[in-house]
């Protein structure tokens, strides 16, 4: 009986929502590390743009902080079909057994690697209204999350894992993609003991920042094809064979998991912070394609 209770009981805290990009607990996190590590200036000028909130017309999706920011886009996903538009932008996957190719697979930059430019370029431009620089706030803010999660540039034939059926732990019957966004990304993050929401020494930002939208996605790629594919289903080549729709995650697999996924948490957050000191920084900048 207290095995069944026990059961029952992570089940309902693991039972899967509608789908949304890397939780919200994960997101909300990056967003905390990057407020912790951007200029006072930085952060004064990120609530400026917040007085704009309510000309977005969103009143079922907050956006009056950094935190709400990270979480904007998926909070619009079920908000109708207004902002349908947005929804392949929150990915980009790519066949984890051909070579990776940086420009493949983004249409008119309707992806998270070319989302993450065009809102830069957006926020950046200070000569458009601050409702429109602040939608694209939250946007950056969110897709810099995205391709941090190993999935959003998984494989393509099984939609970044939504496809695939796995057991977590005890737990059964759920994705291998919402594993990652959810469960295994709240264990890397919440121990008290080693927060990731902190100022970062120098040398931390040198060695886990930096890089390009680009370079960030074809990192959650190589993530995803030498340890996320082969960790699930047990195989040192994910490419000899073709794989089952459904497989398991022991205790051991989750417990190696859980350090990479921390990584990629601390490195989004610090490099949302680059994106926003360099989008409000003094000077001139090309200003956004219309």
């Amino acid at each position: 009986m207290k095995k069944l209770i026990a059961l029952l009981c992570m089940l309902a805290v693991l039972a899967p929502a509608p789908a949304q990009a890397w939780g919200f607990y994960a997101h909300r996190k990056t967003a905390e590390i990057a407020e912790a590590n951007v200029s006072p200036q930085t952060r004064a000028k990120i609530r400026e743009l917040m007085r704009s909130e309510k000309q977005l017309g969103t009143p079922d999706c907050a956006l009056s902080d950094l935190e709400d920011a990270s979480v904007w886009p998926d909070c619009l996903r079920g908000s109708g079909w207004r902002w349908a538009y947005t929804f392949a932008w929150h990915y980009r996957t790519a066949p984890i057994c051909e070579a990776f190719n940086a420009r493949a697979n983004c249409p008119g930059g309707n992806c998270v690697t070319g989302q993450i430019d065009r809102a830069h370029r957006v926020l950046a431009d200070e000569s458009l209204p601050d409702a429109v620089r602040l939608e694209a706030l939250a946007f950056m803010v969110h897709f810099a999350g995205d391709v941090h999660m190993p999935l959003h540039s998984g494989d393509r034939e099984d939609r970044g894992g939504n496809d695939r059926e796995v057991d977590y732990g005890i737990v059964p019957s759920l994705n291998l993609h919402w594993i990652w966004d959810g469960p295994l990304a709240e264990r890397a993050i919440s121990d008290p003991a080693d927060p990731v929401v902190r100022r970062y020494s120098a040398a931390e930002r040198a060695e886990l920042g930096g890089g390009t939208a680009d370079d960030w996605g074809r990192e959650s790629w190589e993530i995803s094809r030498s340890f996320v594919y082969p960790t699930a289903f047990d195989r040192e080549d994910v490419c000899e064979s073709e794989l089952p729709m459904k497989t398991a995650l022991t205790q051991e697999d989750i417990a190696r998991g859980v350090p990479i996924a921390k990584r990629r948490v601390q490195q989004a957050g610090l490099r949302i912070a680059e994106l926003l000191e360099s989008a409000f920084a003094p000077g001139p900048l090309p200003r956004a394609e219309r």
